[in-house]
């Protein structure tokens, strides 16, 4: 019966879907291989063998529950994504296979790293602006208008955890996601409880507990304060957290789930970083009027080794890094926490930076590439997110940069976390070569040193552009390639490589992080629009160097090895490997 009610409803969707191109138009088999292919595959194996008995046990609850965030993700991302998804995996063809595993790649019909191009026939051509948050066809100027007449219902509206729909008379409402997803996110709950009934780490055992209440009620401000203070080997984020996929406002939060291992002696190593975050903000490039005094709390650096990630987190490109949560409130109160996955870091590294290397810089740079300053490069990145204005006043009125720069926020806000960690590292190289203050001694340091983060850093560029720009990481990335080669700090060769000045680098990373963190504390969004328009593109000689690149993987695939051995092959996993 559930089969059939699946088949009419796709049925439906389909006959209703925008028009879309003939079905010759679309990818064969081989060419949906191939697409698939710029996904590396990358086996995760991770050692449990530091875990006590009990955390294991709970790691494998966590991992069934992780698999329901992959259900609820489909459901935000698109309102036919799971009957569509059902209906693909009754197809046993070699086109139906290849079909089935790039949807699965993308959790949907649109190509992350082709601009949210449809590669399915009966969907629209490209992945509705507001996802599934908003009814499909609701403009920013219905919703925003709706909000000016609804004041009392605006903090809702604009806030991560609703959803907005039209009633049987066609009238706005907001509906919790409590409502909105009762029935995953209670099963959701019942594993957290389960896997805190299991553990025996107190900090665990709150955080579980208060997330699985938080599904309920809707109201997730003390889960993630319990969040903030987890320190247990089992390291887990779970619930609804970036607004990415809102690319209407970017107000609406998509589930995601992180299940990984902590690793100490690397979480240890980097702490320093985060010890010297007040002395970097006030030392920032910008007007001194805009530096916070006071930083709301310590960030603590969690270096962990990812087991198992659904959701947002595990669709097209894979999260290297995160740095959480994105309430402001429990900002100011707690900080944020800074969670480097180690093992997705290595993966990316040797399937996509080492290879584009070979192909962007020259034979004599491609010897400082550098893992250790990539990797480390993203700790920064993810630390100085928070960094700089995040509660300001515009004309008397209490704000933040979110919602004053709506849907440009996110790509300004990568960009500024890009440039700024840059700055903090030669900050701190800078420091250590005088011998200033407490000598950060576990970061590399000298002329070798920068030279080895820059070049790493021009490298990596390419491979965050590789992502397209829909993309906010790239998007961000599109600026500062751009600001870079106009100062002449990135220079473009005539064999078609490129190349660090590093006498015009260090000016070229503070002016443009003044730029940017200036367009924050402001809350400019007329001249962000501004410098988005005229730097968010690629320009021939990049474009050039991307299309060389094309046998090159763009990123990852994880293989969720140690978790289908703890938990069991997942069901979606098993139908897709019986129709790969």
């Amino acid at each position: 019966m559930r089969r059939l009610l699946t088949f009419l409803l796709v049925s439906t969707i389909m006959a209703t879907a925008q028009k879309t191109p003939a079905p010759a138009a679309f990818p064969t088999a081989d060419e949906l291989n191939q697409m698939a292919a710029r996904f590396a595959p990358a086996p995760l194996n991770v050692d449990l063998s530091s875990l006590s008995a009990g955390d294991k046990k709970a790691l494998a609850k966590l991992i069934e529950a992780g698999r329901i965030v992959n259900h609820l993700f489909m459901q935000q991302f698109w309102s036919g994504d799971l009957a569509l998804y059902d209906k693909l995996q009754l197809d046993k063809t070699p086109l139906g296979k290849a079909r089935l595993h790039y949807f699965w790649i993308n959790k949907g019909p649109w190509s992350e790293i082709d601009e949210h191009k449809a590669f399915l026939p009966g969907v629209s051509a490209k992945k509705p602006a507001g996802a599934n948050f908003y009814p499909e066809d609701m403009t920013k100027e219905e919703f925003e208008s709706w909000v000016k007449a609804h004041p009392d219902q605006k903090e809702q509206a604009e806030g991560f955890f609703t959803v907005v729909r039209r009633d049987a008379n066609k009238q706005t409402k907001l509906v919790p996601y409590s409502v909105e997803y009762k029935a995953d996110l209670a099963h959701a709950a019942k594993l957290l409880k389960e896997a805190a009934a299991l553990t025996d780490n107190a900090s665990l055992k709150k955080f579980l507990t208060t997330r699985a209440a938080a599904f309920s009620s809707n109201d997730y401000f003390e889960s993630d304060m319990a969040w903030m203070d987890l320190d247990a080997p089992v390291d887990v984020t779970i619930g609804p957290y970036e607004t990415y996929n809102d690319e209407l406002f970017g107000y609406k939060a998509a589930f995601e789930a992180y299940i990984n291992v902590r690793d100490d002696k690397e979480s240890a190593r980097l702490a320093f970083l985060g010890e010297h975050l007040q002395e970097i903000e006030n030392n920032l490039p910008e007007d001194p009027q805009y530096r916070v005094a006071k930083l709301g709390a310590a960030s603590p650096i969690r270096v962990v080794n990812e087991v198992f990630a659904a959701g947002d987190s595990n669709h097209g490109v894979q999260t290297a890094a995160y740095n959480l949560p994105n309430d402001d409130k429990v900002v100011q109160q707690k900080g944020s926490k800074r969670v480097m996955l180690k093992n997705i870091q290595e993966a990316k590294f040797k399937s996509t930076l080492e290879p584009i290397s070979k192909v962007v810089l020259q034979p004599a740079a491609q010897q400082d590439l550098s893992f250790e300053l990539f990797f480390t490069q993203i700790v920064a990145h993810e630390l100085t997110h928070g960094l700089g204005p995040h509660q300001i006043k515009i004309n008397g009125r209490d704000t933040n940069p979110r919602m004053e720069l709506k849907e440009l926020y996110s790509a300004i806000e990568e960009a500024k976390a890009d440039v700024t960690g840059l700055f903090a590292l030669q900050y701190l190289m800078t420091q250590a070569d005088k011998g200033a203050g407490a000598q950060p001694a576990p970061l590399p340091h000298g002329p070798d040193a920068e030279r080895k983060l820059y070049t790493t850093y021009l490298a990596s560029s390419f491979r965050t552009l590789r992502f397209g720009l829909q993309d906010s990481h790239a998007k961000g990335m599109a600026v500062q390639f751009n600001y870079f080669l106009d100062k002449g700090a990135f220079v473009a060769n005539s064999d078609g490589t490129f190349s660090v000045d590093l006498s015009k680098i260090k000016d070229a990373v503070a002016g443009l992080d003044r730029e940017l963190l200036t367009l924050e504390a402001t809350g400019d969004y007329a001249g962000t629009k501004k410098l988005m328009s005229e730097m968010m593109l690629l320009r021939p000689e990049v474009q050039k160097a991307l299309e060389r690149l094309k046998s090159v993987p763009t990123d990852i695939e994880p293989i969720f090895v140690t978790a289908d051995k703890l938990a069991g092959a997942s069901p979606v996993k098993a139908k897709q490997k019986k129709t790969k």
